[in-house]
């Protein structure tokens, strides 16, 4: 296993290398003034999205079973950083999936603001305690504050894996949207930018390689953090300059939406790779520091040591009046 989390690093890029005395003064310098800016802002308490979406597609007469879907990770799988319930990335989640699979969604969320790949233990036992209502797909957004505390990488991605055995054991498809990039926070500069940018994406596909070998699929979210949130950073992250704001939970959900679809087979897209697409079949750990490099890249595993690395186009939620019966509508990518 830590050959291949290792092989993993590798193909991102390689590792830190040794940093010089003059450059390790830079980074505590760079350090301290990150942490004075960073969440200087007031973010609002995460609101509560648990409860049924899409009631609409059943009927007293015909009742359909819904589909169950939980959250489980950090702040951002929380929504922490926005006001309304409609805004956050579970209700999003949820709204696109009845859209898409024509049925009920439930959803409930475990996430925890603040919390790291070794809460999941305990989180993963909140999604599972009721044995009558098992969750059928779990989304699980981590790593952010593994990265920001310096948790060692095999340790991470240890807790990580023992999550998804669990989740996947008990039934219920996993996707993991994997660390995003730290590196694209406003307030950070070089060169702890830079560092930030690397640990991240080495975590991330660390992350990727042992969620394929449980069974999982995860979704890069690093380049959503990147390129489209670099270029908006104002509208990309909220008020305490670290959450993402309204428009940047969506851009993620629309990122993990298809995948999440694909895992319950109701994706109008098929399996097999689209070589125009740079659609293929990859060593796993390849795969992964693939991924790691661009947002919205589904690795899922197949015949090991192989995984199939896949770009879905992308789905917009569209405004609707009623939140649990939003439309979607095709955001193909270029």
């Amino acid at each position: 296993m830590a050959r291949r989390i290792a092989a993993g690093a590798a193909y991102g890029g390689g590792g830190i290398g040794l940093l010089g005395v003059a450059a390790v003064g830079v980074l505590l310098a760079e350090m301290q003034l990150a942490k004075r800016t960073v969440g200087g802002g007031v973010a609002p308490v995460p609101p509560s999205a648990d409860g049924l979406y899409g009631s609409g597609y059943g009927s007293p007469a015909f009742p359909v079973e819904p589909v169950r879907l939980a959250l489980l990770g950090d702040s951002t799988a929380a929504g922490q950083g926005v006001r309304r319930v409609g805004q956050t990335p579970g209700s999003l989640l949820a709204s696109g999936l009845a859209a898409v699979g024509e049925r009920p969604v439930e959803l409930r969320n475990v996430a925890l603001p603040g919390a790291r790949s070794d809460d999941l233990d305990r989180q993963v036992t909140l999604a599972l305690a009721r044995p009558e209502r098992l969750p059928d797909v779990c989304v699980i957004m981590v790593g952010a504050n593994d990265v920001t505390h310096r948790m060692p990488a095999t340790e991470s991605v240890r807790h990580l894996a023992a999550a998804v055995r669990r989740l996947r054991t008990a039934g219920a498809e996993v996707v993991v949207g994997t660390c995003p990039d730290l590196g694209t926070i406003e307030p950070v500069y070089q060169p702890l930018r830079w560092l930030a940018r690397r640990v991240s994406r080495q975590l991330a596909a660390a992350q990727t390689i042992v969620v394929v070998e449980q069974g999982g699929r995860t979704v890069s979210l690093g380049d959503l953090l990147g390129p489209e949130f670099a270029a908006n950073p104002r509208e990309m992250f909220g008020a305490d300059n670290y959450h993402p704001s309204a428009e940047g939970y969506a851009t993620a959900a629309m990122a993990v939406l298809p995948t999440v679809c694909a895992a319950l087979g109701v994706w109008p897209e098929p399996e097999r790779p689209e070589p125009d697409r740079r659609e293929g079949m990859l060593p796993v750990a390849q795969a992964a520091a693939e991924a790691a490099d661009e947002a919205g890249t589904e690795v899922t595993g197949a015949r090991a040591p192989w995984a199939l690395l896949k770009h879905r186009r992308r789905r917009r939620l569209a405004p609707a009046a009623d939140p649990a019966r939003e439309a979607l509508h095709d955001d193909a990518r270029p």
